[in-house]
C-alpha cells in the first residue's frame, strides 16, 4: 500500500524520489481532474505552473497529460512561474483551478503539489479532504495509467503560454509604477534563485530607482542559502549587499515568490510581524483605505491595535491561507497575512503574494519619503515596541507525538516568571500573558518541524521566553 499522501498547510510535499515521485503526482493530478470534473468545471479548463526546482518542469508536463487524458484543457506555464502569477491566471481566465508544482520554501530535496481552485486562493481543508479522499481510492486501485512519464501532452486540449503579462497589468493598476520608478530609490532585491526572478525588477524599474537582484539565476540547489525562506538567517548576503552599496531597502521573496522579506537601510532584516504592521499602516494611513484585516494566530498584536486606532476590524485564523483567503473573501478584507511573510491584499487575488507586497513597500517607501527604520519607529510610535522571534526543532514520528501530547496538556500557572492569563489551543498552544506577550507552540503543516514563536513589548522578554518554551517542550519542569 503506498503513503498516505496528505495536504498540509498549502498542498503536499515530499521528498523528490522518495514519497515524491512520477507516480504520486500523476495521482495527484488525477485527483483534480476527478474533483473539478465531478463540479462539473472541466470545460474551463485548469492551469498548469511550476518553479524552478528539480524537475518541476517535467513534473508539471505529467500534470497536464493526466488532466488532457480527462477530457480537460491543460493551460501550461512556458516557463517558471511564482505561484501568485499562477493564481492569478485562473481569475483571468476564468478557469477551474491551477496546479502548481512547488515546494515553496522547503529545502532543495522537497517538492510540492499545490492546488489552487477556482477562486484563485489555496484550497480549502473542505476541498483538501475530498482530494485526499479521491487520492485513497486511487491508491487502492494501484495508482493510475498515464502517457509516460515527462512526455508532454501534444493534441489540441494542451496549450503552453506566458503568464506573467496578464498578472504584470494587473499589478500595474494596484500601485503606482511610475512614483516608484521615480523615486530615486536603491534597491536590491534577493530571488533566493526561484520564480520570482526578475518580476520586482521588471515592474519597478528602469527609471531614476536602480534595482539589482543576488541569487537571480535558477539554481535547484539553492546554494547558500540552506532553504529558499526569506528570513533572517538566509538573508546575510542581502543584508551585507544592502550595507556595501547605500541601498534604500532590501527585497526577498521565496522559491515561489509567495513571501517576501525585507531589510531596511542598514541592512537590518524586519520580522515578519514587522512587515505585517508596515503593510497594514501603508494601507490603512497613507493610502486612506479601510477594510477588515484578517490574521493567522501566529501573527502580530500590532494589527490589533492598528484596527482599534484606524477603527477595523479584526478577525483570527488558524494559520494558513487556506483559512485567511476564505475569510478574506468573506469580509472583503483589506489585508490578510500570517507569520512566514505570506499577505494576501483586495483588489487582487486571495491569496499570498510577495512581489505584490515588495511593489507596496517600494510605493510606501516613495510616497513617505521616509527610511524603513524611520516607518518602523513611526509604526512604534503608533502601536507600541512588538518584538518578535521564532524557533524551529526538528521533529517527526513518534517523538512528534509525545510532544504534542505533552504541549498539548500542560497549564502552567506562569512561565518565564510571566503570568498566564489565558490558553488559546485553536491552532497548536497559545499562552498569552498579563502583560500583552505571548509563547505558541505548533507543529508546521509542510516540514518536520515545531516551532516556538513569541512576541513582547521587550527583546529580553521574547528571549526568555522561547528559551522556557524549548524547556517546556522537551518536558523540563
Amino acid at each position: 500500500m503506498p503513503g498516505e499522501i496528505k495536504f498540509g498547510t498549502d498542498g503536499w510535499r515530499g521528498l523528490i524520489a522518495d514519497d515524491f515521485t512520477f507516480a504520486n503526482v500523476r495521482i495527484c493530478a488525477q485527483a483534480v481532474a476527478e474533483y473539478v470534473n465531478g463540479r462539473g468545471l472541466g470545460g474551463r479548463g485548469v492551469v498548469v505552473g511550476y518553479d524552478t526546482r528539480f524537475l518541476s518542469d517535467r513534473f508539471a508536463d505529467d500534470v497536464a497529460a493526466v488532466l488532457v487524458s480527462n477530457g480537460i484543457r491543460a493551460y501550461v506555464s512556458s516557463a517558471p512561474v511564482p505561484t501568485p502569477v499562477a493564481s492569478y491566471a485562473v481569475s483571468a481566465k476564468a478557469v477551474a483551478g491551477a496546479v502548481v508544482i512547488t515546494a515553496s520554501h522547503n529545502p532543495a530535496a522537497w517538492n510540492g503539489f499545490k492546488f489552487k481552485p477556482e477562486y484563485a486562493g489555496s484550497a480549502t481543508p473542505e476541498i483538501t479532504a475530498r482530494l485526499e479522499s479521491i487520492i485513497a481510492e486511487i491508491q487502492q486501485l494501484e495508482g493510475i495509467s498515464t502517457p509516460g512519464t515527462g512526455d508532454r501532452p501534444a493534441n489540441n486540449l494542451c496549450e503552453h503560454s506566458n503568464l506573467a503579462p496578464a498578472y504584470e497589468r494587473h499589478l500595474g493598476g494596484m500601485v503606482d509604477l511610475e512614483k516608484i520608478r521615480a523615486a530615486s530609490l536603491g534597491v536590491i532585491v534577493d530571488c533566493m534563485y526561484g520564480a520570482g526572478i526578475g518580476y520586482v525588477k521588471r515592474l519597478a524599474g528602469g527609471g531614476k530607482t536602480k534595482i539589482s537582484e543576488i541569487h537571480g539565476t535558477r539554481n535547484p540547489l539553492f546554494p547558500g542559502l540552506g532553504q529558499p525562506e526569506p528570513i533572517a538567517r538566509n538573508l546575510g548576503k542581502l543584508s551585507a549587499h544592502v550595507r556595501k552599496t547605500g541601498s534604500d531597502v532590501g527585497l526577498a521573496t521565496d522559491g515561489d515568490a509567495d513571501r517576501v522579506g525585507v531589510a531596511d537601510e542598514q541592512g537590518n532584516i524586519l520580522t515578519p510581524l514587522q512587515i505585517f504592521g508596515l503593510l497594514a499602516y501603508y494601507l490603512l494611513e497613507v493610502r486612506g483605505a479601510r477594510g477588515p484585516m484578517i490574521k493567522s494566530i501566529t501573527t502580530t498584536r500590532m494589527i490589533d491595535r492598528l484596527g482599534e486606532l484606524y477603527g477595523v476590524p479584526v478577525h483570527e485564523t488558524p494559520v494558513g491561507f487556506k483559512y485567511i483567503g476564505p475569510k478574506m473573501m468573506a469580509e472583503d478584507a483589506l489585508i490578510g497575512g500570517e507569520e512566514s511573510g505570506g499577505f494576501g491584499f483586495r483588489g487582487h487575488i486571495p491569496e499570498r503574494d510577495g512581489i505584490l507586497a515588495s511593489l507596496y513597500v517600494l510605493d510606501l517607501l516613495a510616497r513617505t519619503g521616509k527610511t524603513v527604520s524611520q516607518l518602523i519607529d513611526g509604526l512604534y510610535d503608533l502601536v507600541g515596541p512588538h518584538h518578535y522571534d521564532r524557533v524551529d526543532i526538528p521533529i517527526s514520528g513518534a517523538a512528534k507525538e509525545r510532544a504534542k501530547e505533552r504541549i498539548g496538556e500542560i497549564e502552567p500557572v506562569s512561565i518565564a516568571g510571566l503570568s498566564v492569563s489565558r490558553v488559546d489551543r485553536t491552532d497548536g498552544s497559545r499562552f498569552e500573558f498579563r502583560d500583552g506577550s505571548w509563547l505558541l507552540f505548533r507543529f508546521s503543516g509542510t516540514e518536520p518541524l515545531m516551532r516556538i514563536y513569541a512576541e513582547s513589548s521587550s527583546l529580553e522578554v521574547v528571549a526568555h521566553l522561547l528559551k522556557a518554551g524549548q524547556a517546556l517542550a522537551e518536558g523540563e519542569k
